[in-house]
């Protein structure tokens, strides 16, 4: 799997909708059955028809307009995308000037090389891929301020917005697997593992510009043994911090030769067990400029994923206020009937959807 973009000056795909309906009762109560019809294509279309970016401006028949851009993964990542969108915003919104954008890279070859990464992908990774892809339940929940603060307060030693949120969401997928296993009483049969994609542009030395097109990130494991006791949001806030130190260390002095996809914290992960693994993914796509794009309408309402997640995915996106939290949640629908019912998931989530 050798990833390269070849461009043929064709432009991108452009597409505009009508849509019957009401855009602000869709914003309350998010289905992703109806947001996935407002984008062009899925992934598993663009790349058959051999897209790598796509839009679709979709005007509602009572007022709004929704605009789905869709990349490829393979030549962007989160970041790239909300710094194009609010780019391209900034074009359309001054007559085409250039003047507002400054220290784009479109060319990250030199840092991150085309490779050829079919062999670093194991038998249990390939059987992680193909076990996503099973159907699930996707739904968005929203942490106000004053619950994050609260949350934060609670843990102590100031983690951030994101270690806070984790502790929560992690903590409730690892008590899930705890009361699955022998009646509520922890065992040494299973291992909660959670992936945090990083953004390396800032960590690199000499760091990229924010605006670099590309997938400039790494992927951290780490892991929660079931043989521990109930959660302890202090402590996973240390097993991030922990993976996030190996991630700052192997990344200063620039990427070495043969940068590994995935930086996995091989002490919080028990090699020498039969147990069953299971990991969640958390992906944090917040602070990045996606509100600021305006076209000339005022900045959006309301941003968000217009997909059916993969299975045991967070995605943690701002509200429009920049002071909440919103996060797209995938899961089987036996895990989210767990999530939605405990007990600091319903303390601490303001909205569900």
């Amino acid at each position: 799997m050798v990833f390269s973009v070849d461009c043929d000056d064709y432009g991108v795909t452009f597409i505009e909708a009508s849509v019957a309906g009401d855009m602000l009762e869709l914003i309350k109560q998010p289905k992703v059955e109806l947001l996935e019809q407002l984008r062009p294509y899925n992934e598993e279309e663009m790349l058959s028809a051999k897209v790598n970016l796509a839009v679709q401006v979709n005007h509602f028949d009572r007022g709004g307009v929704a605009i789905c851009v869709t990349f490829r993964h393979a030549i962007a990542d989160a970041c790239a995308a909300a710094h194009f969108i609010r780019n391209w915003s900034k074009v359309a919104n001054c007559g085409g000037s250039l003047i507002d954008i400054k220290d784009v890279i479109f060319d990250c070859t030199s840092i991150f090389p085309s490779q050829d990464v079919t062999g670093a992908f194991s038998k249990r990774n390939r059987e992680l891929a193909n076990d996503q892809e099973m159907i699930t339940i996707t739904k968005w929940f929203v942490f106000n301020n004053s619950k994050i603060a609260a949350l934060q307060e609670k843990i102590g030693d100031r983690p951030t917005r994101f270690e806070a949120l984790l502790a929560l969401l992690w903590g409730a997928m690892i008590d899930a697997n705890i009361k699955e296993s022998n009646n509520n009483i922890p065992t040494p049969t299973l291992q909660v593992g959670a992936l945090i994609p990083v953004n390396l542009r800032r960590k690199l030395n000499p760091a990229l510009p924010e605006q670099c097109i590309g997938n400039a990130i790494t992927i951290g494991m780490t892991a929660w043994s079931t043989k521990e006791v109930r959660t302890n949001y202090n402590k996973i806030v240390f097993k991030a911090r922990e993976l996030m130190s190996m991630v700052d260390e192997y990344v200063k002095n620039g990427i070495p030769n043969g940068w590994k996809t995935c930086i996995i914290n091989e002490a919080a992960i028990d090699r020498n067990t039969s147990a069953k693994f299971e990991t969640f993914s958390f992906s944090s796509i917040c602070k990045l400029p996606f509100y600021e794009a305006d076209f000339g309408w005022g900045k959006p309402l309301w941003v968000s994923l217009a997909q059916r997640g993969k299975k045991n995915v967070f995605v943690l996106i701002d509200t429009s206020d920049g002071k909440g939290i919103q996060v797209m949640v995938a899961l089987s629908e036996e895990d989210m009937a767990k999530f939605e019912q405990d007990p600091a998931i319903l303390a601490y989530a303001s909205t569900s959807n």
